[in-house]
Formats: C-alpha cells, structure tokens, sequence
C-alpha cells in the first residue's frame, strides 16, 4: 500500500467588497424606506404661565386710580397671537389689535418689522411679550417666532428677553 500524501487546506479568502456593498445596501434600503409615527414627531409642551409686568405706585394699590381712563396705561406687556393651519403652519398672526403679514409669504419677516417699529418708538412701554399660540402651530414655527422676538431691542437698548406663552383656546378668540 501506498502512503498518501495529505494535501495543504486551501486558504479561504472572503470577498470583502461584496460583502461590504451588500451591507450598504441593506442600510440604504432601510434608511430609505423608515417613516417613523407621527406620533414619535410630536413634542408636547408645558408652556410658562404669563406674568404680566405692571407699574404700581409703592403705597398704590392695583386698580385704586379711578381717573386712569386707559385702560392699558401702566401694563408693559406687547401680546402676538398665532393661529395655525391644520397643517401646523402659521395662517395668520397679530401683534396687539392689528393683523400682520396676511398677504406675504414670509410672515415672520413680516412680524420682525412690525415688531421694529413699535418697539423703536421711545414711548413704548413694552418690556415684554405674551406669546399667544394656537395649540395645533407645529413647534419649528413657534421656534421662527421667538427667534424674531429675541433679535429685537427695546427702547433703552436692551435686548427684548421677556418671553410668556399663552396657549390659545380651539377656535381661539378672534380666530380667522
């Protein structure tokens, strides 16, 4: 009989670029094709109470002058109210009484000179600003709107800091 000769195992070699090309397609494909709940976009927010800022005379009790025929004399509170669409977006705001930007796509920019002019006037008694907002206005368009209230300066050359956020009530008071 004769003696075999055993033979050397081959060495096995991985392709590696196919295996990394398949990895990469996997995780395109996944990456692609995710759309996570709607839910897991949303954020709810516990928004501040008000504090609305006020002059009182020290030995003045809030509401004792009966000759103060105006009734915002004293209240150094501006209020911008925000309605939303269905859609989250921003349909309409106003600042005080007065609708701004109905008719302009870029409505925050519309707010920002709005806001520059009321508060360049030297008699503006505002030092702070109730933001009134709709409960439906996704939070990016809230964020457009505070960024635009903190780049503003008062009249004494301070920055506008005061923020408050009140949530408007559905169908909102004065809603369009």
């Amino acid at each position: 009989m004769g003696r075999r000769r055993r033979s050397k195992p081959a060495d096995a070699k991985l392709n590696m670029a196919a295996m990394l090309d398949m990895a990469f397609q996997l995780l395109s494909f996944f990456v692609l094709t995710f759309k996570p709940d709607p839910v897991e976009g949303e954020i709810m927010l516990r928004l501040p109470p008000p504090d609305a800022v006020k002059k009182e005379k020290a030995d003045q009790q809030a509401g004792a002058d009966t000759n103060n025929t105006n009734p915002v004399q004293g209240v150094e509170t501006l209020t911008i109210s925000i309605f939303a669409n269905g859609d989250g977006s921003v349909q309409s705001m106003s600042v005080g009484e007065g609708r701004v930007g109905e008719n302009t796509p870029d409505k925050a920019k519309a707010l920002e000179g709005r806001l520059r002019v009321i508060l360049d006037d030297k008699d503006a008694p505002f030092k702070q600003v109730i933001i009134q907002v709709s409960s439906k206005l996704r939070y990016d368009e809230l964020m457009k709107v505070v960024d635009v209230c903190t780049r503003q300066k008062l009249p004494s050359g301070e920055p506008l800091t005061k923020l408050s956020f009140v949530e408007l009530p559905e169908g909102g008071a004065g809603a369009p």
